[in-house]
């Protein structure tokens, strides 16, 4: 989390207005939707250059990150590409189960094939705008988009406090790590209990401390955005 978005910093588009980056987003979005299988490849082709470009990444570590989303997508296109009929006919390619046959027809190739291209070219695309726009760009551009301001500051705070909840379990991680805490499998998950336990103990007094800053400085219900 702390990585993405520090690489959204250092985007050669960092300047750009996040409105121009959101509607450059909408027309990837569009083309993924309404290109052949053919223009979505090369739409996915080159928006993963362009990324790797903008943030001046690999195109290997470009790939670690779509590698968790695409296995999901692997098993969707999976369960679209399988088809079950009595009739073999149907089929390219099918396996007789009793009185059914398990196989692959035209259609349902055809439609794996479209929902396959569709969804990664889509993905890449928000994975385009998430690493090239910074949250203080994203708070601008709720503010423009008109997003009721009590969701814009709940965003706000659930965003802090993510990097709150890391920043505490990284340092009791590296602690217990230090004595020896992860050695073997049941200290190990005798030590997970207790992180859990003293991370829920941690992120309440970070919270009472940032409640404290906020009445030293006249807190009135309002952050300023």
């Amino acid at each position: 989390m702390t990585g993405l978005d520090r690489l959204s910093y250092q985007s050669r588009w960092f300047h750009v207005a996040p409105q121009r980056k959101f509607f450059f987003w909408l027309l990837l979005i569009v083309l993924a939707f309404t290109l052949p299988p053919l223009g979505q490849g090369i739409l996915l082709a080159f928006t993963a250059a362009l990324t790797c470009w903008l943030l001046r990444i690999s195109f290997w570590r470009w790939c670690t990150w779509m590698a968790l989303p695409l296995s999901f997508l692997l098993i969707g296109v999976l369960t679209i590409l399988v088809s079950i009929s009595r009739d073999p006919q149907t089929m390219m390619f099918g396996l007789p189960l009793g009185h059914y046959w398990l196989g692959i027809t035209s259609a349902g190739s055809s439609m794996a094939s479209q929902t396959f291209w569709r969804s990664l070219a889509a993905l890449a695309a928000t994975f385009w705008l998430v690493l090239n726009l910074p949250f203080s760009q994203l708070i601008l551009l709720l503010k423009w988009a008109r997003v009721p301001r009590l969701l814009t500051e709940l965003i706000l705070l659930t965003w802090r406090f993510i990097f709150i909840l890391l920043d505490e379990a990284l340092a009791i991680h590296r602690a217990q790590t230090l004595r020896f805490g992860y050695r073997s499998l049941p200290n190990g998950y005798r030590s997970l209990a207790m992180l859990v336990g003293v991370l829920f103990t941690r992120v309440l007094i970070r919270y009472q401390q940032m409640a404290a800053a906020l009445d030293v400085k006249l807190y009135q219900g309002d952050f300023h955005l």
